[in-house]
């Protein structure tokens, strides 16, 4: 019962994780860099291993928050994957001006 409760963070943070993935892809495609260290460091597996890698670890650290019955973590992580997702689309249309003006 508790856990169902949880269903409108759940949906937002696997909705978000797809962003992530697709706005990252599409701005290294066009040019940017990987700020993230730590996934910069996955990526010499490839670009959807690394990131896939990077994901499974996301949703594995949400689901230990939820067994500790810790749901503010949820809504903290969806915080932050919000705003990675608008500096990436930030780079994207950086990167999308560049090569307009080119």
């Amino acid at each position: 019962m508790w856990l169902l409760r949880q269903r409108p963070s759940l949906s937002v943070f696997v909705f978000l994780q797809i962003l992530d993935v697709l706005t990252t892809m599409i701005g290294l495609r066009l040019g940017a860099g990987e700020a993230s260290a730590f996934v910069g460091s996955l990526m010499h597996l490839g670009l959807v291993p690394g990131l896939m890698i990077s994901k499974i670890l996301a949703v594995l650290l949400v689901l230990i928050a939820l067994r500790r019955k810790k749901p503010q973590i949820v809504v903290m992580a969806n915080i932050w994957f919000a705003g990675l997702i608008t500096w990436n689309l930030l780079l994207i249309f950086s990167q999308g001006w560049k090569h307009v003006r080119v």
